[in-house]
C-alpha cells in the first residue's frame, strides 16, 4: 500500500470542517485542520496543546465544532463536566482527546474557584511528567497519576489566564445571514468522517518515531513555540503549502490572542447603543462617541462600574467583535483616534440586528428574501476557505431527510427524524 498523501488529507479534513461550520478566518481553518491531525500524535509531542474554542455569545457554532472534532479525533472523550479524579483516570500512556464543552459553566467568574484542582491538571497536563499526586488512604501510598492529554475546551467569554497561555485560540462569530452550512446528522455524517480520521491516524501513527524527535522551525517563541510546535510539525509532515499555511496562522493567532474578555450583555447592548450614536455619521473621534454614549438615559455608560465609560473599556468592550479604533476625520476636523461605521456593520448584523428583518447591513449582501441570495450568493465556506487542490467531498447531504422524505428546512414527521439543526 503506497504512503498517504498528508496534504491531501488535510484539504480533506478542511473542506469537511468547513463544511459544516463557519469558522472566523482561513488561519482559524488551517489551525483545527492541523490540531485534529496532531491529536493522532500524541505519543511523539513533548507538550500537549490546548484548542480553546470561544465566542462572544451562544449560537455561534462551538457545540457544531466539537461535534467535528470528536468525529474526526484520537480517542475523544467528551464531557461537560468531569472530577478530577475521574479526569486522571481517564489518562495513561496513550491519552484521549479530552473535549470539555460548556467550559464557561467550570472555568466562568462564579465557578472558577470551585474547580481549581482541575485547573491545575489542565495546565499541568500541558507538557509531559507534570503528575496528579494523591494519598491512597486504602493502600497507604502515594498515587501518581498522569495529566497530559491533548484537550479542547469550548465556551462563552474567556478562560482563566493560565489555560488560555497554554492555548491555540478559536474565537468564534455567530453566522451572518447570507453564511450557509450543510446540517449535520450524526447517523448520517459521521461515519464519513470517522472514517477520515482513521485514515489520518494511519497517516500520523505511521510515522510517530519520526515526528517524536522533529524540531521544526517556529515563527513564535517560548510558550507560544511550545503550544504550536504539534501543529506545525504536523504541517511540515503532510508538506505541498502547509508548512507555510500553518506558519501564517501561527503569527496570525498568536498576535491576536489576548487574555482579556468581554461582557457579552454589556458588549451586546453597546453595540445597539452605537446605532444611535452613529446615526447620520460615518467617522467619530472616540471622544465624541464616550460624549453621545454617556448622554444615553438609561444606559450604564456614564456609571461603568462606578465611573464614566472610557477609551480603554470601550476598546475592550468591541475588542472580541474585532472592531478597533482607528485614525478617522470628522468634517472639518483633524485625523484623530476613533471609530468607523463601516467597521461596525458586520457586528450589528452578527449580533445586534435592528429587528427581524434587518439583515443586510453588510455592505454588499443582500437582505433575507432577496432573490440574489439564493440565486447567486456563493457561501462564505466557499469563499472565505479556499483550497490548494480539489478534494473529494466528505459525504453527500442530502437535499431530503432520509426518515420523512421532507426537504430539510420544512417540518419532518418522522418519529425517528431529528429534525432540523438548531445549531
Amino acid at each position: 500500500m503506497s504512503e498517504p498523501d498528508g496534504a491531501e488529507l488535510l484539504d480533506e479534513l478542511r473542506a469537511a470542517i468547513t463544511r459544516y461550520v463557519v469558522l472566523p478566518s482561513d488561519q482559524t481553518a488551517d489551525a483545527v485542520t492541523c490540531y485534529i491531525a496532531a491529536t493522532y500524535g500524541v505519543a511523539a509531542w513533548e507538550h500537549a496543546t490546548r484548542l480553546m474554542i470561544l465566542s462572544p455569545e451562544k449560537r455561534c457554532g462551538k457545540s457544531r465544532l466539537l461535534d467535528i472534532i470528536e468525529a474526526t479525533c484520537h480517542s475523544p472523550l467528551i464531557t461537560v463536566n468531569i472530577s478530577p479524579a475521574a479526569l486522571v483516570r481517564s489518562l495513561g500512556d496513550n491519552p484521549p482527546t479530552l473535549l470539555l464543552d460548556e467550559a464557561d459553566t467550570v472555568f466562568g467568574k462564579k465557578a472558577a474557584d470551585n474547580n481549581e484542582d482541575l485547573r491545575g491538571i489542565l495546565n499541568a497536563g500541558h507538557q509531559r511528567s507534570r503528575p496528579y499526586i494523591r494519598w491512597d488512604a486504602a493502600a497507604r501510598a502515594l498515587e501518581r497519576c498522569p495529566t497530559f492529554s491533548m484537550a479542547v475546551l469550548a465556551g462563552i467569554g474567556d478562560m482563566p489566564d493560565t489555560i488560555m497561555d497554554r492555548s491555540v485560540i478559536a474565537r468564534m462569530r455567530r453566522r451572518a445571514p447570507h453564511e450557509k452550512v450543510a446540517p449535520y446528522r450524526r447517523r448520517r455524517d459521521e461515519p464519513a468522517l470517522r472514517d477520515l480520521g482513521n485514515r489520518i491516524r494511519d497517516w500520523v501513527t505511521s510515522n510517530l518515531t519520526m515526528l517524536s524527535t522533529v524540531e521544526p522551525e517556529m515563527p513564535v517563541e517560548d510558550r507560544a513555540a511550545d503550544t504550536w510546535e504539534p501543529l506545525v510539525a504536523v504541517a511540515d509532515l503532510a508538506g505541498g503549502d502547509w508548512p507555510e499555511r500553518i506558519r501564517r496562522a501561527c503569527r496570525a493567532m498568536v498576535a491576536e490572542a489576548d487574555a482579556d474578555g468581554t461582557d457579552a450583555t454589556l458588549a451586546r447592548r453597546l453595540l445597539a447603543d452605537l446605532r444611535d450614536v452613529f446615526e447620520g455619521a460615518q467617522n467619530l473621534y472616540t471622544t465624541t462617541v464616550l460624549e453621545r454614549l454617556h448622554k444615553i438615559e438609561d444606559a450604564p455608560w456614564s456609571n461603568y462600574f462606578g465611573r464614566p465609560l472610557t477609551s480603554a473599556d470601550l476598546a475592550k468592550l468591541l475588542r472580541d467583535y474585532r472592531v478597533k479604533p482607528v485614525d478617522v476625520r470628522e468634517p472639518g476636523g483633524p485625523n484623530r483616534k476613533g471609530y468607523r461605521k463601516d467597521d461596525l456593520h458586520d457586528a450589528w448584523n452578527r449580533y445586534a440586528p435592528r429587528d427581524s428583518r434587518d439583515t443586510g447591513d453588510i455592505a454588499g449582501q443582500p437582505r433575507r428574501g432577496d432573490e440574489s441570495d439564493t440565486a447567486t450568493a456563493a457561501t462564505p465556506r466557499q469563499a472565505a476557505t479556499p483550497l490548494s487542490r480539489d478534494v473529494t467531498p466528505v459525504a453527500a447531504v442530502a437535499d431530503t431527510c432520509p426518515d420523512c422524505g421532507e426537504p430539510y428546512g420544512s417540518l419532518c414527521h418522522s418519529i425517528n427524524c431529528e429534525g432540523l439543526d438548531a445549531a
